[in-house]
């Protein structure tokens, strides 16, 4: 690597053609060293600017419009899910709306039916309350019969064990006017 010919006296170099120290920090090697550097720098620069860097570059690009896209695809979906819970708020308030009326229709008719029941109650009471007053009344009569019966029977029975005679038309009048008042 060093560009001087065999021989020649260097210091960097010793007698037996080995480096001596770092040959980097030989200054008769600088020159060698810059022009190195500068060719090496120049193609690390156009490797970077014409392959990589781009590489880098669309790479960078491509996952911005991924996130952009799934952001996004994230905000519409966001957007569908306030839709969807308010639809689902709209249909629950529907459900209730819909069973209070169900409820309200079925305490209706149950109050109706029950209206009916009490009616008909109502109605069979009053007819056996009718049909009670008639037998009260049957068996008033009856009974009325029966004891203008016994009275006329015992002041028949009266009369005669006191000895006197009397007609039972006579006994009739009189046990009806005693019993009317």
């Amino acid at each position: 690597m060093a560009t001087e010919t065999p021989g020649s006296a260097s210091t960097c170099v010793g007698p037996d053609g080995s480096a001596i120290g770092l040959p980097q920090l030989c200054f008769d090697w600088f020159p060698n060293q810059i022009f190195w550097l500068i060719v090496t720098l120049i193609v690390i620069y156009f490797v970077l600017t014409r392959v990589a860097l781009p590489r880098i570059a669309a790479v960078l690009s491509e996952r911005a419009g991924t996130i952009s896209n799934d952001l996004a695809a994230a905000e519409d979906l966001k957007a569908k899910a306030a839709e969807a819970e308010k639809a689902y708020e709209k249909a629950l308030a529907d459900a209730r709306a819909e069973a209070q009326k169900i409820i309200s229709a079925a305490k209706a008719e149950m109050q109706e039916e029950v209206d009916a029941a009490m009616a008909r109650a109502d109605s069979e009471i009053a007819e056996k309350v009718e049909q009670s007053q008639q037998a009260i009344a049957e068996i008033r009569a009856g009974a009325l019969e029966s004891i203008r019966e016994v009275a006329q029977d015992t002041a028949g029975a009266v009369l005669e064990v006191m000895g006197t005679e009397a007609e039972q038309a006579e006994i009739e009048r009189a046990v009806a006017a005693r019993m009317e008042g």
